[in-house]
C-alpha cells in the first residue's frame, strides 16, 4: 500500500527515464503556478503532485536546487520555443511584424505564468540592474534574440531610434515590468497596445 503521500503511478518501462524527468518538471511546474513560488516548492510537494515516491525524483536531480535549476531550464526552453514559433509564423521579410510577435510571445507567457515569469527573470534582472552583464541563461538569450529581430530591421532599411541592444533593452524591461505589476499588484490589465506603440517608437 503506498502511503498517502505518494499516488500509485505506471511504472516507466526501461529507457522512459526521460519522460519521467519531464512529468516531474511538469508537476514542479504545476504547483510553482499553484503556490505563486519558489519558496515553498519542495521534493515531497513534487512527488506527491507527480504520484511518485521522493526517491524517484533523486534518481534524476541530486537536490531542491537542482530541481529548480531543471525548471528554469525547462521552462526557458518553453518560452523560447514560443517566441521562435511566434518569430517564424510569419513571412521572412515582415521583419517588423517578426519583432512584435516576438514581443507578444514573451508577453503572453509572463501573462500565463507570472510564478515561472519570475523564476525565470528575477535574479537575473536584478543583477543587471547592478551592472552585472549576464553571459549566459534566459535573460542573455531572450536579449539576444530581441537585439537580432532589431538588426534584421536595421539590415532591412528600417532606421532605429537607438541601437538594437538598447532596443531590446526596453522592450524586455517594459515587459518585465509590466508582469511585475499584474503579479504583485491588483490592478487592471495594461493596455496591451502599450508594448505595439513602445516598439513603433523605437523606429525613426
Amino acid at each position: 500500500m503506498p502511503d498517502d503521500e505518494t499516488i500509485q503511478r505506471v511504472r516507466n518501462r526501461w529507457g522512459e527515464g526521460d519522460r519521467l524527468r519531464i512529468e516531474i518538471l511538469e508537476g514542479a511546474g504545476r504547483l510553482l503556478s499553484e503556490l505563486g513560488g519558489e519558496d515553498g516548492l519542495t521534493i515531497r510537494g513534487v512527488a506527491r503532485a507527480v504520484g511518485i515516491a521522493p526517491a524517484s525524483i533523486y534518481q534524476h536531480f541530486a537536490d531542491r536546487a537542482a530541481l529548480i535549476d531543471g525548471l528554469v531550464e525547462y521552462e526557458f526552453s518553453l518560452l523560447m520555443k514560443a517566441m521562435t514559433a511566434a518569430d517564424e509564423s510569419l513571412d521572412p521579410t515582415d521583419v517588423m511584424g517578426r519583432v512584435r510577435a516576438q514581443v507578444h510571445a514573451h508577453r503572453d507567457f509572463a501573462d500565463a505564468k507570472p510564478g515561472h515569469y519570475r523564476l525565470l527573470f528575477g535574479k537575473a534582472t536584478r543583477r543587471a540592474i547592478r551592472g552585472e552583464r549576464p553571459v549566459n541563461g534566459p535573460l542573455f538569450e531572450v536579449f539576444t534574440s530581441f537585439i537580432e529581430a532589431f538588426d534584421r530591421c536595421a539590415e532591412a532599411g528600417f532606421a532605429l531610434r537607438v541601437p538594437s541592444r538598447r532596443a531590446a533593452s526596453l522592450v524586455f524591461v517594459s515587459v518585465y515590468g509590466r508582469a511585475a505589476l499584474l503579479d504583485g499588484v491588483r490592478i487592471e490589465r495594461p493596455d496591451d497596445d502599450s508594448l505595439d506603440d513602445l516598439v513603433s517608437l523605437i523606429f525613426a
